[in-house]
């Protein structure tokens, strides 16, 4: 059976401790109880240390100072060690007899993520009219946001894969991890369900934490974390994040390989789908990434795609022959080179896999003067002059058939943020500023510019005699 790792944060809850700890733990699943104290005090940390610590199946972790329920919850969920992990407040508002229908969703391959709702025709208790208003309002705007259709954003209990809540980048410290969770799940492209919980609301006298200023500050944070922030830790995995959202700027890189993909397509390094859905009109299309947490991405998006294939692929040593039966005619290969230590080594693994006569598409960062500070955080090895980019490929075998500079005005972005800022990463506001206002900047192939941020090459496999 897998095991569900439960988390608890508790704040001066002296008076409910002992009886939701009661209940969770007579829940008939495999289980670990994970408990973080958040520097209670009225007696609840005293309860923890005397009545509790030692138990068999549960953990207790003491905060050092309060710092809210966000931070309670990142570091529980860094602790978890279980398949699925679910929150669990210290009060009795939410039964944990509810766990198996909110498990049975992600047990049965359906989902990655569960919210409970109070919304949706269980039991609950009958309270305070203006937080029914004020959390619809929440969870309308939080879905207008993210263009999910949940019916209770603010809810509780959440039911997460362990990968997908311990790859999230957290920062709420207080209760601002709700809409914080939603809008970053909403980005990682996770299947979420709902299912109907029981709800038990408890009144101001009887212990009730959250206030009308707390409600005020999530439409805050709802628009905090839709647009500006990312879901992902990795700095290279924000970055194809941040990538995404510039379709404008995606739909112009696809525009200027477009003439040159044939009809059966190896992506490698296709990330987060950016550009591999614009290949989903080919006949084959073998969407590939070194990252399982990209791939689970790929799987979720185009993995039903009769046509589409999902393949794990190390650049540095994948066998060629693994893609004998597709016999690939085109590989697209935009913002990968660059980070592979022997890029000529790669070049001839791709020369092997390309059918005679078919097209490898690539795209890499130029101008070797502009390697910074940004270009070191997402493990860039280098970045090419133009000469430098035709020796290794023609080393390789290919012959170059067309090669020319992109994105002329990126090179004053990157010269600024990674030069003189020194910087890690563009900033995201630049990223959709910069995406808006595209049109702009198109006239580049107009002028014909013989320099860029980047550089496409376009390169043949001869025909064999």
């Amino acid at each position: 059976m897998p095991l569900l790792s439960v988390i608890m944060p508790v704040y001066d809850e002296r008076a409910t401790i002992l009886e939701i700890l009661r209940r969770v733990e007579a829940v008939p699943i495999d289980k670990e109880i994970i408990i973080i104290d958040d520097y209670s005090k009225d007696g609840t940390r005293d309860i923890l240390k005397d009545q509790v610590e030692g138990r068999a199946g549960v953990r207790i972790l003491f905060q050092e100072c309060n710092q809210g329920k966000g931070a309670a919850l990142a570091r529980g969920f860094n602790e978890a060690i279980g398949d699925m992990v679910i929150v669990q407040d210290a009060d009795l508002e939410y039964d944990p007899r509810d766990y198996q229908k909110l498990i049975e969703p992600i047990t049965d391959g359906e989902a990655d993520v569960v919210f409970g709702s109070r919304f949706t025709g269980s039991p609950r208790r009958v309270l305070y009219f203006w937080h029914t208003v004020i959390n619809s309002m929440l969870t309308l705007f939080s879905n207008m946001m993210t263009n999910l259709n949940l019916t209770d954003m603010e809810t509780c209990y959440k039911v997460f894969r362990r990968e997908i809540i311990q790859s999230v980048h957290l920062s709420s410290k207080r209760f601002g991890f709700e809409p914080e969770i939603t809008a970053k799940l909403a980005k990682m492209k996770v299947r979420i369900y709902e299912v109907p919980i029981s709800y038990h609301g408890r009144t101001y006298q009887e212990g009730k934490k959250i206030s009308w200023k707390d409600g005020v500050t999530a439409f805050w944070h709802i628009l905090r974390f839709s647009l500006f922030s990312t879901a992902s830790k990795a700095p290279g995995a924000q970055t194809l994040e941040a990538m995404e959202r510039a379709r404008n700027f995606n739909q112009w890189m696809f525009d200027r390989i477009k003439p040159f993909a044939g009809s059966r397509v190896l992506e490698v390094g296709s990330g987060r789908g950016n550009m591999t859905r614009f290949f989903m009109q080919k006949d084959i299309i073998i969407a590939s990434d070194i990252d399982e947490e990209h791939l689970q991405i790929l799987r979720r998006q185009f993995g039903s795609c009769p046509n589409c294939r999902i393949e794990k692929l190390d650049l540095t040593g994948f066998d060629p022959a693994s893609f004998a039966n597709e016999k690939p005619n085109t590989i697209v290969c935009l913002n990968v080179l660059e980070h592979i230590e022997d890029d000529r080594a790669a070049l001839r693994r791709l020369w092997n896999t390309l059918a005679p006569g078919g097209k490898l598409i690539l795209l890499v960062p130029s101008i070797p003067f502009l390697y910074c500070s940004m270009d070191r955080t997402i493990n860039h090895y280098r970045r090419y002059s133009r000469l430098s980019l035709r020796k290794s490929v023609e080393e390789a075998g290919f012959r170059v058939l067309h090669q020319e500079a992109f994105n002329f005005l990126g090179i004053f972005g990157w010269f600024i943020n990674g030069k003189i800022l020194r910087r890690k990463s563009v900033p995201l506001l630049q990223l959709v500023v910069f995406d808006r206002l595209l049109f702009l900047f198109k006239f580049e192939r107009v002028l014909r510019l013989p320099w860029g941020l980047s550089q496409i090459a376009i390169c043949e496999k001869p025909l064999e005699n």
